[in-house]
């Protein structure tokens, strides 16, 4: 992991984000969040359901804008950033996992990758991707023909394969059991470790956090608490 005493990649200071659902109604969804994320880290986003999560890492990825306050990625400025500076962004720079897989079916595990790496800048080949999530044996296999945690390494795979500086992940295990999930928290992992990505993983599942180099508690859309953990736990010894 990269020191947090060089310049961090994403700079977010006073991050507020307020949606109107009816009238007379606010929610702060986020509410002043502070935060540095580092190259080469692996952090971990902590917090119950509705604590701002999931609209702070949509911010961070360039899926939302925020309502007020500034966010930097290096030298790049993302507060006010119009939606083609955000479309290059998601694709330049991001790679994003969700707790659903999103995989097409009538494709093989090889299509569903190649997706991405035929409007990527600069992608490695879908093998490779897949290879790194340990899937090299089952590249031409269908999305019905694989295992829930299969599905979810195609789809991380799918997201590392254009070389992203950063992989944003919600709940990427939500939807899996304990073995399955581990699994995918040391495709993760490795691709952390092995590519310097810095990875950003949302959970309601403090087990997890033992595996981050630092862990950030949120709630009720603020940071309560930034954590560094002395020692990262290896997924394999995670347990839930």
């Amino acid at each position: 992991m990269t020191t947090a005493s060089s310049p961090p990649l994403y700079r977010a200071r006073g991050i507020t984000k307020v949606y109107f659902p009816g009238e007379e109604m606010e929610v702060r969804a986020l509410d002043g969040v502070d935060l540095d994320l580092h190259e080469g880290e692996l952090a971990v986003l902590l917090g119950a359901s509705g604590s701002g999560k999931s609209t702070l890492l949509n911010i961070l990825g360039g899926l939302d804008v925020p309502t007020g306050g500034t966010l930097f990625y290096r030298d790049r400025d993302l507060t006010d950033a119009d939606e083609r500076d955000l479309t290059l962004f998601r694709r330049d720079v991001a790679g994003f996992v969700f707790q659903f897989y999103n995989l097409i079916p009538s494709l093989t595990a090889r299509e569903n990758v190649a997706l991405i790496t035929e409007i990527a800048p600069n992608p490695m080949p879908p093998e490779e991707a897949l290879g790194l999530v340990g899937l090299a044996d089952r590249m031409d296999a269908f999305p019905s023909q694989l295992s829930g945690g299969q599905q979810q390494r195609v789809a991380v795979a799918r997201a590392i394969a254009k070389r992203p500086e950063v992989l944003l992940c919600d709940e990427p295990t939500g939807a899996l059991d304990v073995n399955t999930g581990i699994t995918v928290l040391e495709a993760l992992e490795r691709v952390n470790r092995e590519l310097g990505t810095l990875v950003v993983l949302i959970t309601h599942n403090a087990a997890i956090a033992a595996m981050a180099d630092r862990v950030i508690s949120l709630s009720a859309g603020r940071i309560v608490s930034v954590a560094p953990n002395a020692t990262r736990v290896p997924a394999r010894s995670l347990s839930w």
